[in-house]
């Protein structure tokens, strides 16, 4: 019920012409979200070639680009570009068994990957997705590249997309 509560809250907020805190309209109405979604942290784009996509995103456009990091438990590495409201990941595959390889492998070019959004409380929305048969890509939230608790969601559980979550 408290699901259908919020869930029908949340409806009614992103369906509103006015924008406005919905964590405010449910509490008003008496329903405490156990979690509630936050902002665009990045949108990550598999390249076959770091240096040449981040030398485009620094010396051609502009951009603040970070330096490679390496991530062997992720099997990539990746460079972050500093947008004014949000930030791009350039990934890159590192080891063999690279998730991004075989993304790669299908789209050579490369392309969009992911959309990270974040999250007040990864703990509850996992298992909140869960109940609601959405799958995750780990049975429990890991460590991102921004040091904090990540988890991925199935593509086919939403519209084709792959969701990150990550924890605020």
């Amino acid at each position: 019920m408290a699901f259908f509560l919020r869930t029908a809250c949340r409806t009614f907020v992103r369906s509103s012409a006015v924008y406005v805190n919905q964590s405010s309209i449910c509490t008003s109405a008496g329903i405490k979200a156990a979690w509630n979604l936050g902002k665009l942290n990045h949108v990550a784009i598999a390249v076959p070639d770091l240096e040449k996509a981040s030398k485009m995103y620094r010396d051609v456009l502009g951009a603040k680009v970070s330096e490679p990091v390496p991530l062997p438990e992720h099997g990539v590495s990746t460079v972050f570009i500093e947008l004014g409201n949000t930030k791009l990941e350039l990934l890159h595959p590192l080891g063999e068994k690279s998730p991004i390889q075989s993304f790669l492998d299908k789209k050579p070019g490369g392309g969009l990957h992911h959309l990270c959004i974040e999250v007040d409380n990864i703990n509850e929305a996992v298992k909140d997705l869960k109940e609601h048969n959405i799958r995750t890509l780990s049975p429990e939230p890991r460590i991102g590249a921004h040091n904090k608790p990540i988890m991925f969601l199935h593509p086919k559980d939403c519209g084709g997309v792959l969701v990150e979550l990550e924890e605020a």
